[in-house]
């Protein structure tokens, strides 16, 4: 049964109590990264192997997203800065014991690529906190995971240039 959650800012990433941050580095610009996180969001499922669904909702103001395992979440998005930023605070869930979360996707230039910065910032008792910090190296190689199938899609196959003999 969906609950709703404490209302949190922007702020909240760096207040929370639990955080789990994560960063990875892709070889796509942060143009295409952040097409792929915040308006592409049909597509999700086919890097992000965690997430069932994500569609937008109130004309693209939220989402809703159903991950493996029956959790879902009624989003509100909080900062959709093109190529830089993208974040959304947890409205409504079925995840037990969550009192307030928001999660914060931040991209910078790395190169000719992307470096992603991922953090999960979550409130609860005290137990869900502990299964929270417990839970970090599950978390972090889902996000790995996520993130070499994102630039999977977005970085086209190279193929060798003739005579190069690679």
């Amino acid at each position: 049964m969906p609950r709703r959650l404490r209302p949190v800012e922007l702020d909240f990433v760096s207040s929370a109590p639990v955080r789990l941050e994560f960063t990875a580095d892709l070889a796509a610009a942060p143009p295409a990264v952040y097409t792929a996180l915040a308006e592409e969001l049909e597509s999700t499922p086919d890097w992000f192997a965690a997430v069932l669904s994500a569609t937008p909702t109130d004309g693209g103001a939220g989402r809703t997203v159903r991950l493996r395992g029956g959790i879902r979440f009624q989003e509100t998005i909080m900062a959709a800065e093109p190529g830089a930023r993208y974040a959304y605070r947890i409205d409504e869930t079925n995840a037990p014991g969550v009192t307030a979360m928001l999660e914060d996707w931040v991209l910078s230039p790395a190169g000719a690529g992307t470096r992603v910065r991922w953090t999960m910032a979550v409130d609860g008792p005290a137990a869900c906190r502990l299964v929270m910090r417990l839970a970090r190296p599950g978390v972090g190689k889902s996000f790995r995971d996520a993130m070499r199938g994102l630039d999977r899609k977005l970085t086209p196959a190279r193929t060798p240039s003739p005579g190069t003999g690679r």
